[in-house]
C-alpha cells in the first residue's frame, strides 16, 4: 500500500526517519512519502533506512496562507539543491514563531523552555505545547491548544505570510508536484471555490484520502479531480503512535491507499524535470 503524507522528529512527529521506515515496513507499505513540515532534513534519511525493503518518495508539506488562513501544500520528488536554501528561509520563520509563543506565554505567567533542534529541524506549536506538559502547566497536549496555542488563542501566532500560490509557484521552480494538503481542514472559503485558485497557480494534485476526509468528501474531491485534471494522492498524515489528540489517530497504512496512484505522480514528477532540461 501507499503512504504519501508522514512526518519524521525533523518536523512535528514523534519517530525518526529510521524508525518510522521500520513502522512502515512492519505495516506493509510498499512505498512512503517523507513529508516533514518546511524541511527535507528527514528524506535522505529515511531512503539510507529503507535500503530497497521500502520505496520512499522525497517530500515536504509548506506551511502557505491563502484568503489569511493556513493552507498547507504538499510537494513531491523536489530537486533538492535548488528547495533547499528555500526552505532554511521558512525555518528561520517556524523558529521565530516558536519562539514568540513562548514569550507571549511567558508574558501570561507560563514561562517554558523550548526543546534543543537541530539546524534543519522544523518547529512547530506540537513542539511548544510539548513544552507546556514538561513544565508541568497542562497533562495534555491538546489542553494546550486549547487553552493557548489554537489559531486565535492568546499565545498564537500567525505563519510569516507565505502565500499559496508563491510556495506552489516556487514548488514548481524546483520540480515538484504541488499537491493540496487535507482541502476540508482549510477553513478560508469552500474547496469548490478555492480550488480554480490554486489550479491557476499551477496545482497539480488534491490530497483525496486523508483522516479527517468522509467519504462523501473523498467522492467530491474525485470529481473535481475529474474536472481539472488533477492527480489524486492520500495519506494517513502520519506523526508517530497515537498518543495525543492533536494527530489523526490513523494507524500507518490505516487508509490501505492503492498503490496505483504513485505512477501517475511518478510521470507528472518526470515530466516537471523534463521541461526543465527543455
Amino acid at each position: 500500500m501507499l503512504e504519501l503524507h508522514c512526518h519524521t522528529t525533523c518536523s512535528d512527529g514523534t519517530l525518526t526517519p529510521e524508525e518510522l521506515v521500520q513502522v512502515a515496513i512492519a505495516a506493509g507499505v510498499k512505498a512512503m512519502a517523507i513529508t516533514d513540515h518546511d524541511t527535507l532534513a528527514g528524506c535522505e534519511r529515511a531512503i539510507a533506512a529503507a535500503g530497497t525493503q521500502l520505496e520512499i518518495v522525497p517530500g515536504v508539506e509548506l506551511s502557505t496562507v491563502h484568503r489569511g488562513r493556513s493552507l498547507h501544500i504538499l510537494g513531491y520528488y523536489p530537486d533538492c539543491s535548488k528547495l533547499e536554501p528555500a526552505l532554511q528561509d521558512r525555518i528561520a520563520g517556524r523558529r521565530y514563531r516558536a519562539q514568540a509563543m513562548a514569550d507571549k506565554l511567558a508574558e501570561l505567567g507560563f514561562p517554558i523552555t523550548l526543546p534543543e533542534m537541530p539546524g534543519d529541524t522544523a518547529p512547530g506549536r506540537p513542539h511548544v505545547a510539548q513544552a507546556l506538559v514538561e513544565a508541568g502547566y497542562v497533562t495534555h497536549p491538546q489542553e494546550a491548544f486549547t487553552r493557548w496555542l489554537g489559531e486565535g488563542g492568546p499565545a498564537y501566532v500567525a505563519y510569516d505570510s507565505f502565500s499559496a500560490i508563491d510556495g506552489i509557484r516556487l514548488l514548481l521552480a524546483c520540480g515538484a508536484v504541488p499537491v493540496w494538503a487535507h482541502p476540508y481542514l482549510f477553513r478560508g472559503g469552500t474547496v469548490a471555490t478555492v480550488l480554480p485558485e490554486l489550479v491557476a497557480a499551477g496545482l497539480m494534485g488534491v490530497e483525496v484520502y486523508h483522516p479527517n476526509h468522509s467519504p462523501s468528501d473523498e467522492r467530491k474531491l474525485e470529481e473535481l479531480c475529474d474536472r481539472y485534471d488533477l492527480l489524486i494522492t492520500g495519506g494517513s498524515d502520519y506523526h508517530g503512535p497515537a498518543t495525543d489528540k492533536t494527530k489523526t489517530g490513523v494507524a500507518l497504512n490505516g487508509l490501505q491507499v492503492p498503490l496505483s496512484l504513485l505512477p501517475p505522480l511518478k510521470a507528472a514528477a518526470a515530466k516537471l524535470k523534463m521541461a526543465a532540461i527543455a
